[in-house]
């Protein structure tokens, strides 16, 4: 059955149309994209093949624009309107930091730091800069390391806090095994960033860990 013959409720733009894009599955919002099928298959169950072969949903588009262009389903067109859709979002939110977006939000921050740090194959830490109404000045990406972490030096965060004239900060690093679980180590680091910085009367309002699904905040678990 092709999607135009499927119940209006259940077809994938309808649905995002009367809905909204949250309440589609990865398959649902990939197939958009793709737009028709390929083999005798509709639109979901090729975007349904290509996950299933190359995902999850953030592997796959964490290749390339050329590599995608190779899969099945997908070719140089559709390729490079999922590379531009990534782009358009990440400069959404690089715009927003340069007006100095207010970031009352634990949400807010926490996208700031998912579109950042969840494609990268490495741990990296980074630091979302405040002033003293919380208003965005700075994001910078400190610290790089292994798979498996990377070493983070309060006395550079302090410094950098300082350049910026920052009054609060949240810090936040990415979890490449994709389970943003806190460990002990991340608990151990966010103290001793905490006792840095209360130092200089800088607050540490938050610790954001970014694996699959939403970021951990450590702050919401009373451990900052």
């Amino acid at each position: 059955m092709h999607i135009r013959d499927w119940p209006s409720d259940e077809r994938p733009r309808e649905k995002l149309l009367s809905r909204g894009p949250t309440i589609l599955s990865d398959a649902e919002l990939l197939a958009i994209f793709i737009g028709s099928g390929s083999r005798g298959m509709d639109a979901v169950q090729t975007a349904r093949q290509l996950l299933g072969q190359h995902g999850p949903l953030r592997a796959l588009l964490e290749c390339p624009p050329a590599a995608l262009a190779q899969l099945p389903g997908l070719g140089p067109a559709r390729a490079c309107s999922l590379a531009a859709a990534l782009e358009l979002g990440q400069r959404v939110l690089a715009a927003e930091l340069a007006r100095g977006v207010l970031v009352s939000d634990p949400d807010a921050a926490g996208r700031h730091f998912a579109q950042r740090l969840r494609h990268q194959p490495r741990e990296v830490f980074a630091v979302l800069f405040l002033d003293t109404r919380h208003r965005a000045l700075a994001f910078e990406e400190l610290f790089s390391g292994t798979i498996d972490g990377a070493e983070v030096h309060p006395r550079e965060v302090v410094r950098r806090a300082l350049a910026h004239n920052a009054a609060a900060l949240i810090v936040g690093h990415n979890h490449p095994s994709g389970n943003p679980e806190p460990s002990a180590a991340d608990r151990a680091v966010t103290q001793r960033l905490r006792q840095a910085l209360e130092l200089v009367d800088i607050r540490l309002l938050d610790h954001l860990i970014i694996g699959d699904g939403a970021p951990v905040s450590l702050a919401a678990r009373g451990w900052v």
